[in-house]
């Protein structure tokens, strides 16, 4: 049965995109959520051969339709994928989907005969994972705090300034308020606040991680793409064609930071974003991609592809270091598909501009143990919300509010993310260094720094001005 947390994460998915019925998979297993009734299929003679396999084994099956298999997107698309609808979503529940089962059973035995994957779920990819930790974050820093990093020492040349580009959730109207991102340009959020100016979940996002990178690398031309601007999610079938078009808007940059992605039970990555892949991989691009916050070793992508040949130089996938920065933290996914690790949690940052404060609500739970076993006391179960805004205490049930007025103490695989890209951006910029390839080699052949993950040893990339807090330490809204 799926853990409390991902059911949380899935309704709060659902909610956002109320027109896109979902399922979490595999079997309920809570590793992904997906696309009830459709299966993608690559553009042209291979979506054809899906559909005529696809609704032959439904006509042939007992308790399937055949004349539901239809296309469900044009024929030709920029991400090169097709949805093809097997089944009607509104049948059966959120644990799973019979129809979409059994399309990818009727295309096993052509995938066997070509040797590579046909067909796919429609993957949700979400800048918080479904078995997401921490649980009850961000959490507003308090009025003294600095942000953690610290803005390094630096001036902006735009002559050898480093292009980076971030996919999320944009930026809040007043960013520029924040000195460290005066300079940022990009696309704001769509819609920050509801009804009652209560800020949505995940509004705030790109805009810490637009505050990292600049505190990091202060010599950037930094973008910040909406991309992930529902809720931080969007479905694999829309998520290719977004990234060519981010990269259209804005060029492609020297680095292209993204804390987003799904698990999809796979070792072969994304069928909805392989032509984006492709194209990559000619450009002297780096992505620098979150390994996820399941705390598990499966592969996670985009991020993954750091651990197939054909896509390594081109792909850097960071875990995040906890509080201490000698361990990983409990939420990080793991794995030799994981390059390198980074501070990621409880970082300071600007959640949104100075120019007035902003209450956020929170309906998630904190839980009395960590989820993954650890024993300090992790974002699992820390920190505690006195509930700021809320008027009636006696009611545990009550969601908890709190205000904002700037910067946030936020943790996840997202802001490792950051973190690293600024690092090689910050390295670029002291050795005159043009290819953001060949920066990452040089930086990661020449550091000297290493944690503990899980009993291995490995490289970890800790910026000068990032300030360690001994792990156990309850964050400042506790």
């Amino acid at each position: 049965m799926a853990p409390q947390r991902f059911r949380e994460q899935f309704d709060q998915i659902q909610r956002s995109m109320p027109d896109v019925p979902l399922a979490m998979g595999p079997d309920d297993s809570a590793e992904f959520m997906y696309e009830k009734g459709v299966v993608l299929a690559r553009d042209g003679e291979e979506a054809r051969l899906v559909e005529d396999a696809v609704r032959a084994h439904f006509t042939e099956t007992a308790g399937l339709v055949g004349e539901h298999v239809r296309r469900a997107s044009p024929e030709t698309n920029r991400s090169g994928i097709t949805r093809i609808q097997v089944g009607d979503p509104s049948e059966g529940d959120r644990r799973g989907d019979r129809a979409v089962a059994n399309a990818l059973r009727a295309v096993r035995a052509a995938e066997a005969r070509t040797g590579r994957r046909l067909v796919s779920r429609n993957h949700v990819v979400h800048i918080a994972p479904v078995n997401a930790c921490p649980g009850d974050e961000p959490v507003p820093a308090q009025p003294t705090e600095q942000p953690n990093p610290a803005p390094a020492e630096g001036i902006y040349d735009p002559d050898t300034a480093v292009g980076v580009l971030v996919i999320d959730t944009g930026l809040m109207r007043d960013y520029r308020s924040y000195p460290p991102l005066a300079r940022a340009r990009g696309d704001l959020q769509i819609k920050e606040c509801d009804d009652d100016g209560i800020l949505q979940q995940y509004v705030g996002h790109g805009t810490f991680i637009a505050g990292l990178v600049a505190a990091v690398a202060p010599n950037t031309d930094l973008t910040v793409s909406n991309t992930l601007n529902d809720a931080g999610a969007i479905m694999e079938s829309e998520f290719g064609d977004k990234l060519f078009e981010a990269v259209d808007n804005s060029g492609w940059p020297d680095i292209l930071s993204l804390s987003a992605g799904t698990s999809n039970g796979r070792t072969d990555g994304l069928l909805g974003i392989q032509a984006f892949m492709e194209e990559l991989r000619t450009q002297r691009t780096l992505l620098v991609a979150a390994a996820g916050n399941n705390g598990s070793a499966t592969p996670f992508w985009p991020a993954a592809y750091a651990d197939l040949p054909e896509y390594a130089a081109s792909v850097l996938s960071v875990g995040a270091l906890r509080s201490d920065g000698e361990f990983g933290a409990c939420f990080s996914n793991h794995g030799a598909w994981v390059r390198v690790y980074a501070p990621g949690e409880r970082l300071t940052s600007a959640l949104t501009g100075f120019t007035q404060p902003v209450p956020y609500v929170y309906q998630h739970s904190t839980y009395d143990d960590c989820r993954y076993g650890f024993s300090y006391t992790c974002t699992c179960q820390s920190p505690r919300h006195t509930g700021v805004l809320s008027s009636d205490q006696a009611d545990p049930d009550k969601p908890d509010q709190v205000m904002f007025e700037g910067l946030a103490n936020w943790s996840g695989t997202s802001f490792a993310t950051p973190v690293a890209a600024g690092m090689i951006a910050s390295h670029m910029v002291a050795h005159k260094e043009t290819d953001p390839r060949a920066a990452r080699q040089q930086l990661l052949a020449g550091n000297t720094e290493f944690a503990e993950v899980r009993g291995a040893v490995v490289p970890a990339l800790r910026p000068p001005t990032w300030r360690p807090a001994p792990a156990g330490t309850a964050g400042p809204g506790a």
